[in-house]
């Protein structure tokens, strides 16, 4: 038997963070992983969709070409080549994570682990015992009952990552992130797509005017959607995969996608046995990661927060930090930076307008057109800024659509973290032509002088 600081039971986002901060801090850290250190993440999800949505992004910029004085011809998707290129990047990182994990000292255990006792994780045979354990198991693609997943003609976000063709038609059952940024790679690739959403919006999650300028956005691409109808069944035949609406309306594809969301892998990993609280799958911590037993934390998909790479990164650092004794700060999650990576994209953070009157916030709004920045003209890119602010006080929310606004967030992050006013990013110079140049623009027009926009 070995003993530990940590033991980390999953090498995704949350337990290798936690695991190089945990090192970096002086702890004896063991980290165990069934599959390869890195997790979801790496491997099945942010890093390999947004690969395939830069391929996307090239192909589009090929059919487009003449709209910007450029002679190029789109000539289809070589899907080997997009594999090739997206596996690559995957490699790369994935080496230089494993690099990163041997220069700690970190003690890496490749296996399927199993909570055997509250201080004691088995691997392999093998006994590993933690002053601390820390759970990071992550999780798996949902689906619904009835709906079998054959990974041929219907899959899951885990087979969309691995496709050699393109389809000739898809639906997307679900239209979250997810299902959107799925829907936006194969409508660039050349698909007819079709999306199926229950809720009455796309990325309902959001502030339902980003919901409607991506409906907009989309149905301007072609994509076809159908909102506020729940599915009901599923049939296959050689033609394809039929679905029925619960209103009666049916759909036919060559595939089908599910994504309906991502649940907590927790079972038969004797989370139960050991006392743990749970809920639906979850394991429930307090607002430092800990569970309601002594000594044992969760992170990550593991605990019901936002289900993001960077939440994963963000709570492992603070449970090592916790155990280190630094007292770290409690995460704020109202403050986490949020990007749906379609065309275009959505990105956001903080309140949206209703949950701020929810709240009990006497709201001020502002929306920014794009049309008025120089870049967005340059980029060929519609959308807007909207700012949800406290009337005489500070921002609570940005909302984005539109081009490259993901890498607007840096910005929004810090203007929510720490509560600015209109008035003190109105007094910022924001460099021209950039887009970020907008988000100036955006608060001197809630501040009450206006620069590029009506006020």
């Amino acid at each position: 038997m070995s003993q530990f600081d940590l033991v980390i039971l999953g090498g995704g986002s949350g337990g290798y963070a936690c695991a190089l901060r945990g090192a970096q801090l002086g702890l004896s850290v063991a980290l165990i992983e069934a599959d390869k250190v890195g997790g979801t993440c790496l491997h099945k999800g942010c890093i390999p969709t947004k690969a395939l949505l830069h391929s996307a992004e090239i192909a589009d910029g090929a059919r487009e070409g003449s709209k910007f004085g450029v002679n190029s011809t789109f000539n289809g998707i070589d899907m080997d080549g997009v594999n090739s290129y997206k596996d690559g990047v995957i490699s790369r990182l994935h080496k230089g994570l494993q690099g990163l994990v041997k220069s700690r000292n970190i003690t890496y255990i490749e296996g399927h682990g199993k909570l055997v006792s509250k201080d004691t994780v088995e691997v392999n045979g093998q006994r590993y015992t933690g002053k601390n354990i820390i759970l990071a198991t992550g999780s798996f693609a949902r689906t619904l009952p009835g709906l079998e997943i054959d990974g041929k003609q219907i899959i899951t976000s885990d087979h969309g990552t691995k496709m050699d063709y393109v389809p000739k038609s898809v639906i997307v059952l679900g239209g979250g992130v997810i299902g959107c940024e799925f829907a936006s790679v194969w409508k660039s690739f050349g698909s007819e797509v079709t999306i199926i959403e229950g809720l009455p919006h796309l990325i309902a999650l959001e502030d339902e005017s980003s919901s409607k300028q991506l409906e907009r956005a989309f149905r301007k691409r072609g994509i076809n959607f159908e909102l506020g109808v729940k599915f009901k069944s599923a049939t296959k035949s050689k033609k394809g995969v039929t679905i029925t609406l619960e209103d009666g309306k049916e759909f036919t594809a060559d595939l089908l996608m599910v994504s309906v969301g991502r649940g907590p892998v927790s079972a038969n990993l004797g989370y139960e046995e050991q006392g743990i609280t749970m809920d639906r799958g979850y394991v429930i911590v307090d607002n430092k990661c800990r569970t309601n037993v002594p000594g044992i934390w969760a992170v990550g998909d593991l605990i019901p927060t936002l289900q993001l790479a960077h939440v994963g990164f963000a709570e492992g650092m603070l449970v090592a930090e916790e155990i280190a004794g630094l007292n770290p700060r409690p995460i704020n999650y109202d403050g986490i930076p949020r990007v749906t990576y379609s065309d275009p994209e959505v990105a956001s953070v903080g309140l949206t307008t209703a949950e701020a009157k929810k709240r009990g916030h006497d709201v001020v709004e502002l929306s920014y057109d794009l049309a008025g920045n120089g870049k967005a003209q340059i980029l060929g890119t519609a959308g807007s800024i909207k700012l949800v602010g406290e009337k005489d006080g500070p921002i609570l929310g940005v909302h984005m659509v539109g081009a490259r606004v993901g890498e607007l967030l840096a910005e929004a992050e810090l203007i929510f973290n720490w509560e600015a006013r209109a008035t003190d990013v109105a007094s910022l110079i924001h460099a021209h032509p950039t887009l970020s140049e907008a988000m100036g623009e955006a608060h001197m027009a809630l501040a009450g002088k206006p620069l590029h926009a009506h006020g």
